[in-house]
């Protein structure tokens, strides 16, 4: 089924980040650590807690693959958007550690100066995080991803991280030493928001919320379908990459069971077509609610 092979290609994009991650954490902290840069620290630690969000995200990835069973009719397709929530959790909880240890710093007449080479590892690591978030964007449209979005936008908020974090060096470099305390203090805070923006999306997605203007869309493209006369209800949900919609027309009474059902598959074939939407329950009814067969 492409559904599962699009989710095993989005796995691909988890791993390449949980890689990064890893790479960029132990630099950042190694390097920060030596060269007093308490801005380039906190975006250290940024990654590895990244490290276990992506984890998490590669858990919901190969989970929402698992075909449906007994417990699970509809597949275990939403597991995906649990491990998005999961991911903001531990970035709002990281993002708040920053915030304190940014704070505590603030107050620490006797902070150093940080390196040079610091400033060049910060705009390294941005660099670098634009071209994973470019990657994982792209892959998590053209499959649909969710949890992988997810991942992409937290790949371009540690690149934006980086830039401020190399900004907040090169201006201790130039006797402003507490601005690299701002740095990181704008790091968690950078950090705080895109969890949030990751959490109310899913949340929405599993509190089964979509999109108005995407809703209204369908509609009347459904609405141009050959034979629908008018379109009664339509209603659309989330599951995981998966958008489920169900759908209420009104065609013609006098039509038979194979002539109302060529209306019903040529719905279907629009939606998959124009909005990739596999999964469709679509009720016909009678135009004319008055209309009784002699």
């Amino acid at each position: 089924m492409e559904t599962y092979e699009d989710i095993k290609r989005g796995e691909k994009g988890a791993w390449i980040s949980i890689i990064a991650y890893i790479f960029l954490s132990l630099l950042k902290l190694t390097v920060g650590y030596i060269g007093s840069s308490q801005a380039l620290q906190a975006d250290g630690l940024n990654n590895s807690t990244d490290v276990v969000a992506s984890i998490a995200i590669l858990i919901g990835l190969k989970i929402a693959r698992k075909p449906p069973d007994e417990d699970h009719r509809y597949g275990h397709f939403r597991a995906e958007t649990i491990a998005s929530l999961i991911a903001a959790f531990i970035m709002i909880a990281v993002g708040f550690q920053v915030l304190i240890e940014a704070g505590r710093s603030f107050f620490d007449d006797n902070q150093p100066t940080p390196d040079m080479l610091t400033a060049w590892v910060a705009l390294f690591s941005a660099v670098f995080m634009f071209i994973i978030y470019f990657y994982n964007a792209k892959l998590a449209k053209s499959i649909n991803s969710k949890s992988l979005m997810a991942a992409a936008q937290d790949n371009r908020s540690d690149a934006l991280v980086s830039i401020g974090a190399f900004i907040g060096i090169m201006g201790a470099q130039l006797g402003i030493d507490w601005l690299d305390v701002l740095a990181a203090f704008i790091v968690g805070l950078i950090i705080i928001k895109t969890a949030w923006d990751i959490f109310t999306e899913a949340s929405h997605a599993l509190t089964d919320g979509y999109d108005q203007e995407e809703l209204e869309n369908i509609r009347q493209t459904i609405q141009q379908v050959v034979g629908v006369q008018n379109v009664r209800s339509v209603k659309a949900r989330l599951h995981g990459n998966l958008t489920l919609v169900d759908v209420v027309v009104c065609v013609n009474p006098a039509l038979n069971v194979t002539e109302s059902h060529k209306i019903t598959e040529n719905i279907e074939a629009i939606l998959l077509k124009k909005y990739k939407i596999r999964d469709a329950i679509i009720h016909i009814e009678p135009a004319d609610d008055h209309f009784h067969p002699i």
